[in-house]
């Protein structure tokens, strides 16, 4: 339930965020500021998701995650009276820090879950996630039609609920916190080659890389290449992501448990991955504005692969680095969103006119390459 109203008090303002732009910068620099708000959010991610995973190590979840939600309600009231664009600058870095808090909530999951529902319990927070990104954006365009800073009120607002609902119903989960806090754990460039587990660890790693890499084609091109390729409307471009989101979320709550549990977490993996694949590489083939609301159905199949995956990572580990596995997970995967967006939006513009569909089709070989990581000596051994 925290996860679920954090998604939402985030992506209440994914609406309105343009038309503040140009209030603020004008409309000739809004698309500019708009992608360096999503970099400043990201990087400020990569930076902040470590620190705060090894600070919940140290000092337990129950303290970090209260502490980022008092500082993203106050961040969300900062940006609702920004008087400035580097106001704005200023609460996406605070907001960017405060989000960070995704990489505790895993580990939180993580420690509170036998290790056979792990991923079940992961889909269940994907679920509760993509929940609250279809629920959030539809209040956030509701009210944006009353005020263009009335969602960063609502947000703020959502948040001090979401910080009184932990306060008094999360306890805390960590019971073997760790004798002392090690400064370099803090460093999100040197993470990856810090944490150390069994063989599997680095290669299973590279998968999770993959994995994040290709979801950076939807989330950065689906409403842009609906609107120019299919000329949706607004409303069919919401209606589109909403459906999106909220398959999403139904597979991962109902249907990512029991698949693991009939398949196994590495089938399930690949299964996962072949139905997102054949969706990517067939979205890059259609044609016609109702293909992609067909394809659907795979993309939500395609939700089994990062439960199953984040299983398999967090078996990898000991129970007293969870946090910081975790906290590196969510720092690469924020790496990745800083550059990803704008390289497939580049690439998009580049092949628009020759072959609109090619980065759809790039994205499903891409895939391709997690196969010999995944069946590696090393991987193997998971």
């Amino acid at each position: 339930m925290t996860l679920l109203l954090d998604a939402v008090g985030m992506s209440l303002v994914f609406p309105i965020l343009p038309g503040l732009l140009r209030e603020l910068a004008g409309a000739d620099a809004t698309s500019t500021h708009y992608g360096a708000l999503l970099a400043v959010y990201a990087a400020m991610q990569f930076l902040f998701s470590p620190v705060l995973g090894a600070l919940s190590d140290r000092f337990g979840r129950r303290p970090v995650l209260l502490a980022s939600l008092a500082g993203a309600a106050a961040d969300y009231l900062l940006m609702a009276l920004a008087p400035s664009l580097a106001w704005l600058y200023l609460g996406r870095v605070l907001s960017g820090i405060t989000g960070a808090s995704m990489a505790v909530g895993t580990a939180y999951i993580t420690d509170v879950s036998p290790e056979a529902d792990r991923a079940k319990r992961y889909g269940q927070m994907g679920a509760a996630m993509g929940l609250g990104f279809v629920v959030g954006p539809l209040i956030g365009g509701a009210l944006g039609e009353w005020s263009l800073r009335a969602p960063f009120v609502a947000a703020a607002v959502m948040n001090a609920l979401n910080l009184g609902l932990a306060w008094r119903a999360l306890p805390e989960s960590n019971q073997n916190r760790t004798a002392k806090l090690d400064a370099s754990k803090l460093n999100a460039f040197s993470s990856l080659h810090r944490l150390q587990g069994r063989p599997p660890l680095l290669p299973l790693v590279g998968v999770y890389a993959v994995v994040c890499l290709v979801s950076q084609v939807p989330a950065a091109l689906w409403i842009l290449y609906g609107q120019d390729r299919y000329g949706w409307s607004a409303w069919v471009a919401g209606l589109s992501l909403a459906c999106y989101g909220g398959l999403h979320a139904v597979s991962q709550a109902f249907v990512t448990g029991p698949m693991v549990a009939r398949l196994g977490e590495r089938r399930a993996l690949l299964a996962g991955m072949a139905a997102d694949g054949l969706g990517f590489l067939l979205m890059g083939m259609a044609t016609a504005a109702w293909m992609p609301f067909a394809l659907l159905p795979l993309f939500a199949a395609g939700g089994l692969t990062l439960p199953a995956l984040q299983a398999v990572l967090a078996r990898q580990v000991d129970e007293q680095r969870q946090g910081e596995l975790q906290g590196m997970l969510a720092s690469l995967a924020s790496l990745i969103g800083i550059a990803g967006p704008l390289v497939v939006t580049a690439a998009f513009a580049a092949t628009r006119l020759s072959w609109p569909g090619s980065v759809w089709i790039t994205a499903a070989v891409v895939y391709l390459t997690a196969l010999p990581l995944l069946f590696s000596r090393r991987a193997r051994g998971a």
